[in-house]
């Protein structure tokens, strides 16, 4: 069966996929429904996420390497009616997520040791992006 995941610079070494923290569980969703999918998307983009790109992957797969990173993939039915609070975030994100700037370790390692001003910008732009999620 084929799922639609969103992903964060598909392809690329830095590539990494949306979860959300539920119960101090972290899931990875999976979307039957591609429009399902792009809407959930369009509110990240809206919250100021950083816009993911829509992916169409064999559950399988997604399941194997949730299973093998600690996550639990968690399928978005063609159709899905929450029955809670806790389940409502399974369409639309929650108000205040983490910061995300993180998921990318390795853009700090690309600055040259000796541009302490560029390292130091790239933290303030950090804390600016946390301050705004706040909002």
């Amino acid at each position: 069966m084929r799922v639609y995941v969103l992903l964060y610079d598909a392809g690329k070494d830095s590539e990494g996929i949306h979860s959300i923290e539920v119960s101090a569980e972290t899931l990875v969703l999976m979307f039957e429904n591609k429009d399902d999918a792009e809407r959930y998307a369009g509110l990240l983009e809206a919250q100021d996420f950083p816009v993911p790109s829509i992916e169409e992957l064999d559950r399988d797969e997604v399941e194997a390497f949730c299973a093998g990173a600690g996550y639990k993939a968690k399928i978005v039915s063609d159709g899905f009616i929450p029955k809670d609070d806790e389940e409502r975030i399974l369409l639309a994100p929650p108000e205040l997520n983490k910061d995300v700037t993180n998921w990318k370790d390795d853009i700090k390692e690309e600055i040259p040791k000796n541009s302490e001003e560029s390292l130091e910008h790239t933290e303030l732009d950090d804390i600016k992006k946390k301050l705004e999620g706040l909002l």
